[in-house]
C-alpha cells in the first residue's frame, strides 16, 4: 500500500513538474494567456511599479471636445490612448492625423461598433482589419491595440488577435463618463480607484468630460502617477495575463 501511495506521488510531481517547464518555455517564446474557467481574456491592467496608467478615450460618436482634450493632455505633460471607430476615421481624418502628430497612441475600436459576441470570426476579422488599414493609411504606423465595443469579447476574438500580434485592451477603471455624471463625480471615481499599472476608461465626446479631465489630470500628478500610451505601459513580450486579466512580465 505504501508503495503505491509513493508511487502515485512520485508520478504527480512530475506531471507537475513537466508542466510548469512547458508554461515557462511558452512563456519566454511569447504570451501566456490566463483562463476564467475556459474563458481566454484581454488586458484590464498592467503590473506596474513605475506609477504609470493608460488613460484611453474611446471614439465613436461626435468630436466636439477631442482638441480640448489633446489641449489639456498637452498642458498636463500626459499622454492616451483613443480608441477610434471606423465611420469614426471615415469623418474625422484630420483628427486622427491630429492625435497622432500630438504624440499619442491611435488604436482600434472596430469599424461599425457592433456585438462581438453577434459576429462570426470572418465578420471579426473584417471589423478589425477595415479600421487597422483605415488608421494605418493617416498614421503609417501598423495598429497593434484593439478595444472591442461594449467590452464585449470571446475565446474566437482573443486568439484572433493575438494570430496577428495584436492586443486586446480592457480597463481597470470605468469613468461611466457617458451615464451623464458630472465633472466631479467622474473624476472621483476614478481617482478613488485608479493606481499603478490601471487602465482608464473614458470617452472622447461624453457630456462632462472636459470638465473632468482637468481634476483627472492633476489628481493623477499629485498621487504620483503618469498617463502614458498603451504601448508604453503594457508589456511587449514575453509575459503572461494572470486571471484577473493583469499583464505580469515573465522574469528570466
Amino acid at each position: 500500500m505504501f508503495l503505491v501511495v509513493r508511487k502515485k506521488k512520485v508520478i504527480a510531481a512530475i506531471v507537475l513538474i513537466a508542466i510548469l517547464i512547458t508554461g515557462a518555455a511558452l512563456a519566454l517564446h511569447g504570451t501566456l494567456t490566463a483562463q476564467a474557467g475556459n474563458k481566454l481574456l484581454p488586458i484590464y491592467g498592467v503590473e506596474n511599479e513605475e506609477g504609470k496608467v493608460g488613460l484611453s478615450f474611446d471614439a465613436a460618436w461626435g468630436a466636439d471636445k477631442t482638441e480640448q482634450i489633446l489641449d489639456l493632455l498637452d498642458e498636463y505633460g500626459m499622454k492616451a490612448t483613443f480608441f477610434l471607430v471606423g465611420f469614426w476615421v471615415d469623418k474625422y481624418p484630420d483628427l486622427v492625423k491630429e492625435i497622432y502628430d500630438r504624440g499619442h497612441l491611435v488604436a482600434n475600436h472596430s469599424t461599425n461598433h457592433p456585438h462581438f459576441n453577434e459576429l462570426s470570426e470572418s465578420d471579426m476579422l473584417l471589423e478589425v482589419e477595415t479600421t487597422a488599414e483605415k488608421i494605418t493609411a493617416i498614421t503609417g504606423e501598423e495598429v497593434k491595440y484593439f478595444r472591442a465595443p461594449y467590452g464585449e469579447y470571446n475565446d474566437a476574438l482573443i486568439k484572433l488577435l493575438q494570430e496577428r500580434d495584436i492586443k486586446c485592451i480592457q480597463w481597470t477603471v470605468d469613468s461611466l463618463d457617458w451615464k451623464g455624471l458630472s465633472g466631479k463625480e467622474i473624476a472621483e471615481r476614478i481617482l478613488n480607484k485608479v493606481q499603478s499599472g490601471s487602465i482608464i476608461l473614458c470617452h472622447n465626446n461624453s457630456d462632462h468630460i472636459v470638465d473632468a479631465l482637468p481634476l483627472i489630470l492633476l489628481g493623477l500628478k499629485n498621487k504620483g502617477l503618469t498617463s502614458v500610451r498603451m504601448d508604453e505601459l503594457t508589456i511587449e513580450e514575453n509575459y503572461y495575463v494572470d486571471n484577473n486579466g493583469i499583464q505580469h512580465s515573465v522574469q528570466q
